[in-house]
């Protein structure tokens, strides 16, 4: 018996030749993504995906050559520090190299629970679940919390993971400009006070290192009755007296309900958290589904991170030498006549305007020996590219000159400074 059409079908009414190319129209935007790194190649000006041949120091091999990094959130410089990668290894050997599930199920190993109990004590609050990666924090935590109808109040420049972890939460998402509590409060004003609202924000802005203007935004949102969440994965080990972040920098401890932490830059490891009180806690850790359906951290990116968070509270000299060089790389681009915004962190922006220039001056700074980060929109406002350096503890002065020297005379080329 052989197949034959209904008369109205479309296999009827419109056969498809078989020269044709059939994929969906979705995949035509990843052609067009593919021809403008194709330009930016074909420019010499293409700079993500670089391979680096070593570890995380202040000076790195890239293609065979030595640079200075000013591309990495490695703050206190204790990805390399030796019972940091001990702890690591004594906990690979001792568990293998992974957990095979998830927490919620078969994942969960007394690693974990001893590393969440270090970090509540640390952070000052009464419970901590830790995530697979950084970004999932914010991406379980907001979109568990917030139900359809509650409201999520966002700094346009929020980290990406925020706005996701909003998305994915059903919730209402009102976005205030950055760094206005003012404008925040308008927001809230505007809204039905009956609903449930939450105010999220970064504390170090990780793209010009500026610091959110806690004690006015906790103002605002007490008043409205909303909760707080600070994501601190730039400030954890870099503000504050003991290193706790940036609620501890405005003594607000008590006054933020949720801090989040990643472990990818001053802990030196992977992975992140969220501390709060023990009941938000515990409903993050049955609900949040990129914690219950991700496989748990892997035991030596958990051991690394407690044995880091032991060495930032035991040698409080590495964040004031970290400040200093922070203070040194600041004041060297500015004095060269560079704008670096309201950068008040290690984080210091050289703001350019043009994204096809900041590319172009990423690439001739690796010839001239420095590594550091173009970032253009969406990671920054249009029309405002950066490049963006960032500064270690174990930097020295003479690796920071050399530095400095190299952008002087790349920016003096591109016509960005006199």
């Amino acid at each position: 018996m052989t197949f034959a059409p209904e008369p109205n079908s479309p296999s009827a009414i419109d056969p498809m030749p078989r020269d044709v190319d059939v994929r969906a129209g979705v995949f035509d935007k990843c052609r067009v993504m593919t021809e403008r790194v194709a330009l930016l190649r074909a420019a010499d000006a293409y700079c993500y995906y670089r391979a680096i041949e070593s570890a995380q120091d202040p000076t790195v091999r890239v293609a065979g050559r030595t640079l200075i990094m000013l591309g990495s959130n490695n703050y206190l410089g204790l990805t390399s520090h030796p019972k940091v990668k001990e702890a690591g290894i004594d906990a690979l050997r001792r568990f293998g190299t992974g957990c095979a599930g998830s927490r919620l199920l078969n994942g969960t190993l007394r690693l974990h629970e001893v590393l969440e109990d270090k970090l509540a004590r640390f952070i000052g609050k009464p419970s901590v679940v830790t995530f697979s990666t950084g970004f999932q924090v914010n991406l379980g935590t907001i979109s568990c919390l917030l139900d359809r109808g509650d409201i999520a109040y966002l700094d346009k420049q929020d980290h990406a993971c925020i706005i996701d972890g909003a998305r994915l939460s059903f919730a209402k998402i009102r976005k205030f400009a950055h760094n206005d509590p003012d404008d925040l409060r308008r927001l809230l004003a505007a809204d039905p006070g009956d609903r449930g609202r939450l105010v999220a924000v970064d504390g170090v802005f990780s793209m010009e290192g500026d610091i959110a203007p806690l004690p006015q935004i906790v103002d605002v949102a007490r008043h409205f009755h909303a909760g707080v969440l600070v994501d601190d994965a730039h400030g954890i080990g870099v503000l504050g007296r003991g290193g706790r972040g940036t609620a501890e920098h405005f003594d607000l401890e008590d006054d933020v309900d949720l801090i989040v932490g990643t472990f990818s830059k001053s802990l030196a490891s992977t992975g992140g958290f969220v501390a709060g009180d023990s009941d938000v806690i515990d409903h993050i850790r049955h609900t949040a589904r990129s914690l219950i359906f991700s496989a748990a951290l892997p035991p030596a990116s958990a051991a690394a991170a407690a044995a880091a968070l032991d060495i930032l509270q035991a040698e409080p000299e590495r964040r004031e030498q970290l400040w200093r060089n922070a203070r040194f790389l600041r004041e060297g681009l500015s004095s060269l006549g560079f704008r670096t915004g309201d950068s008040q962190t290690p984080v210091v922006p050289i703001v350019v305007g043009d994204d096809l220039r900041v590319f172009a001056m990423a690439r001739r700074l690796e010839e001239e020996g420095v590594f550091l980060n173009p970032v253009v929109s969406p990671a920054t406002p249009r029309g405002r590219a950066l490049l963006r350096t960032s500064c270690m503890a174990t930097h020295t002065e003479a690796h920071l000159s050399r530095a400095l020297e190299a952008c002087a005379r790349v920016g003096r080329e591109f016509g960005v400074i006199p």
